[in-house]
């Protein structure tokens, strides 16, 4: 087997575990996802509401864009604090309630999905743990299959996260072109953990602050990606829609504020690629990671190619697994250890 890179490291054993993870979740579960088909198709609901924090809050945010594109569904993303701390029943009764988790521990969690089911929503846990206390508050649990995972950064529960979404997506709306897509994307996965992010890590090494770029279904891979650089290698990351960058927060991108633009093959990574040229035309410091096949004129600063395309919706799955090896050989080489970020632990329980 290859390995990503000779110095040790769990976030990096833990990427390469995911292609595999994918194909078995794929091929198990299929009567939770029907019954779930079933429960939509019958209830209608009016709107979505996902609940989750971290990395599953990115992963929830994928899913909305994949309801609205899919379903034409509106999704809202449910602050627990809501009902963990201010103690309001929210009124959920027509809508779809997603809660996703890589333990299903945290107890603000578990009372927000708990009191969602109270008010009569469709409730959904997308857990690693089926046996926790979110899946069993939860009318339907669709397990994310990530085995155990060690290090602190979330990497694989992620992948496997935002894959049951997709599934989720494919069974309900019959979408058989998604489905075919789906069948594919362990070997796309394969290839995207071994992609050449050549002198990228050079330019970010010394960095201190950057945006990650992305639009549609790839805004929400840039907050992954932001969260890690955050985490990994204590980097100041924000992440912008490529169109809401260019509503003031470009203001500040210069030589010594970096551009990280994952732009996948769909109407939003034509729009960020065309604003990272921008960027770079005007003398800022980017780096571009896109399927493109070549760097043309439209494609600027460092650009770094993705695995060629699957599936507009399963593209900026395939993006987030190339860019989590680079995560972590840019902690390692700004001298930080990936697996041991300071001052977090695996599981987070917020009241």
């Amino acid at each position: 087997m290859r390995k990503l890179l000779v110095m040790a490291s769990q976030m990096l054993s833990e990427v390469e575990e995911a292609p595999a993870l994918v194909a078995a979740m794929l091929a198990q579960d299929a009567d939770a996802y029907d019954r779930l088909a079933r429960d939509l198709d019958a209830q209608a609901p009016a709107f979505a509401v996902t609940i989750a924090r971290g990395s599953s809050d990115h992963a929830a945010s994928y899913g909305a864009w994949l309801l609205g594109l899919a379903a034409g569904l509106a999704t809202a993303s449910l602050p627990p604090s809501v009902v963990s701390r201010y103690s309001v029943r929210p009124r959920l009764e027509r809508a779809l309630v997603l809660a996703l988790s890589q333990s299903g521990a945290s107890p603000d969690l578990v009372a927000c999905l708990d009191a969602a089911t109270a008010s009569g929503a469709l409730t959904t846990a997308v857990v690693n743990q089926p046996g926790s206390a979110l899946a069993a508050c939860a009318r339907h649990v669709l397990p994310q299959r990530a085995g155990e995972e060690k290090s602190v950064a979330a990497t694989k529960s992620f992948i496997l996260t935002c894959t049951v979404l997709a599934r989720l997506i494919a069974t309900w709306r019959r979408d058989a072109g998604l489905k075919s897509a789906l069948a594919a994307l362990p070997e796309r996965l394969d290839q995207a953990i071994y992609t050449d992010w050549g002198p990228a890590v050079d330019l970010l090494r010394e960095a201190t602050s950057l945006y990650v770029l992305g639009r549609g279904p790839s805004h929400a891979i840039a907050g992954e990606a932001a969260l890690k650089l955050k985490e990994t290698c204590y980097l100041h990351a924000e992440a912008f829609s490529s169109a809401e960058v260019q509503h003031g927060p470009k203001a500040v991108i210069d030589r010594a504020f970096p551009v990280l633009a994952l732009a996948v093959a769909d109407p939003g990574g034509v729009d960020t690629i065309a604003f990272a040229g921008q960027v770079a035309a005007a003398g800022g410091a980017v780096v571009a990671a896109s399927p493109a096949a070549d760097r043309g004129t439209a494609i600027p600063g460092h650009h770094v190619r993705l695995p060629q395309p699957l599936h507009p919706w399963l593209d900026p799955i395939v993006a987030i697994a190339a860019f989590y090896p680079m995560a972590a050989r840019l902690a390692i080489a700004r001298g930080h250890d990936p697996d041991k970020p300071r001052g977090l632990k695996k599981v987070t329980a917020t009241l």
